[in-house]
């Protein structure tokens, strides 16, 4: 049984600067965790084993070999991690999911990717995504098919969807995803994790684009905030136009200075979604209301303010987007995407005018403002982060219709377009006849610009949520 694979962030600090471990056997630990689990997750789409083994030779060399007193580059020095597909690294191709994506390799790193490299962090594998990081599933015509490490007929969601699995497994204690509708959150949901989605602009990424935002997935909410401190760091290039600007807060050691006693947090349990919300995640939610208010937080429920008319603009949108993106390649390009992307752009977004994609932006924009108007009056919304537990392995989104491929993310997006920083942390699991022992996430939204609160609302719910159960371990025959 591997044990170094699944230290925390946090413990590696800890015995680094002991010298009771050496890097090189945390990331030997890692490899080989890899080498059991991913004949039947396929988490992982590129592994950095020698570049990863003789990164933690030099961070030895620089701690000392017993004493672990040298020169440290950051509290991660020497930690494991993993990065998405869609975080750029040199030397490494990017093709996005797809395999219709461009396998040149890239000359530039991410913002964060940098920062990370500073930070003496170890990056040990790049993880699997879907087509394009367009669906809410692990499914990809480039990678095959991504499963839940808690039960591998399951879905892990995405599109960080082989961040999550990872995280789950055991690939170390760190994982970076993107989040442009809930990618981060929902995979995060459904595989038991912590997932934060920073404020928009507060983690520097390139290419930047509306919504869009990169954030930690750990076991931990320590380990996030101990990440957040390198990836929050500004970009010296100023590659990301929606940068904020330079915060210097020490995420990881403000953690625990916080009071629930008196917050305001709103509860937010229906949605449009045609199907409802699943009545286990419903139950998840109120229980995690009541413990908060039993820890003093004045708890209020709120309706639902995004409509079937604001979902259907959002899904519009990135219906054209792509549609116009793949419509742009050649046909044996076009062949090569998974056919589910291809009915779902094409369906109806070939038919929209310029004044029907004008009136779904203007519809995104009213939604942005409605999130913020029902949101503002509280300091956090709790909510179910998806209406339904981890769905079939072999869908590509729940219920696996191209039609209605984007309902389920009801209660992420909208905070994607307010740019409110919001995370998803595990509180219980499902019961139910055929599907139990399931993962299920609550969801915290914060204010814009609380990345702080929202990291620390979470800390407490990690503290007084009911005992959680141990991590997969995969034993298959």
């Amino acid at each position: 049984m591997e044990r170094l694979c699944w230290l925390t962030a946090s413990d590696l600090e800890r015995q680094y600067a002991l010298g009771m471990v050496e890097p090189a056997r945390v990331i030997e630990s890692v490899a080989r965790r890899m080498d059991v689990c991913e004949p039947h997750l396929n988490a992982v789409y590129l592994r950095k084993d020698f570049d990863a083994l003789a990164c933690a030779m030099e961070t030895r060399s620089r701690l000392g070999r017993t004493s672990g007193k040298g020169r440290r580059l950051s509290p991660l020095d020497g930690v494991p991690v993993t990065l998405k597909e869609n975080l750029y690294t040199i030397g490494d191709p990017s093709p996005i999911g797809t395999a219709a994506g461009s396998l040149a390799p890239k000359q530039v790193n991410a913002p964060l990717v940098d920062r990370l490299l500073e930070g003496g962090a170890i990056i040990v594998a790049k993880t699997t995504m879907p087509d394009f990081g367009m669906l809410t599933s692990g499914q990809s015509s480039l990678h095959g098919v991504t499963r839940n490490p808690w039960r591998l007929d399951r879905n892990p969601g995405g599109s960080s969807a082989g961040a999550a699995a990872a995280c789950a497994a055991g690939y170390g204690p760190l994982h970076v995803g993107t989040d442009i509708g809930g990618s981060i959150r929902l995979p995060a949901h459904f595989c038991g994790i912590f997932g934060f989605k920073p404020s928009l602009g507060r983690v520097p990424i390139n290419p930047p684009y509306m919504a869009r935002v990169a954030g930690p997935m750990t076991r931990t909410v320590r380990d996030a905030a101990l990440l957040m401190n390198l990836i929050a760091r500004p970009d010296p290039a100023y590659r990301d136009f929606m940068d904020l600007p330079p915060d210097a807060t020490d995420y990881a050691a403000r953690l625990d200075a916080f009071e629930v006693k008196g917050k305001r947090i709103a509860v937010l349990l229906d949605s449009v979604y045609p199907m409802g919300v699943d009545a286990e995640v419903r139950e998840a939610v109120e229980a995690c209301a009541t413990a908060l208010e039993r820890a003093g937080a004045v708890v209020v429920p709120i309706q639902p303010w995004v409509t079937v008319e604001a979902l259907d603009a959002v899904a519009a949108f990135f219906e054209v987007r792509s549609h116009t993106e793949i419509m742009a390649m050649h046909r044996a390009e076009r062949e090569r995407i998974l056919p589910f992307i291809l009915q779902w752009v094409s369906h109806r977004a070939g038919r929209f005018s310029g004044g029907d994609l004008m009136r779904a932006l203007n519809t995104m924009h009213a939604l942005r403002e409605a999130t913020v108007q029902a949101t503002h009056g509280y300091d956090f919304v709790l909510s179910p982060v998806c209406p339904v537990p981890a769905f079939e392995a072999d869908f590509a989104c729940p219920g696996n219709d191209p039609t209605h491929a984007l309902e389920h993310i009801v209660f992420t997006v909208p905070y994607n377009l307010s740019e409110q920083p919001a995370a998803s942390i595990n509180w219980s699991y499902t019961a139910s006849a055929g599907l139990s022992d399931l993962p299920i996430g609550v969801q915290i939204a914060g204010r814009r610009f609380d990345d702080l609160g929202v990291l620390q609302l979470a800390r407490v719910i990690e503290q007084i949520r009911p005992p959680q159960r141990p991590w997969p371990m995969l034993h298959v025959g």
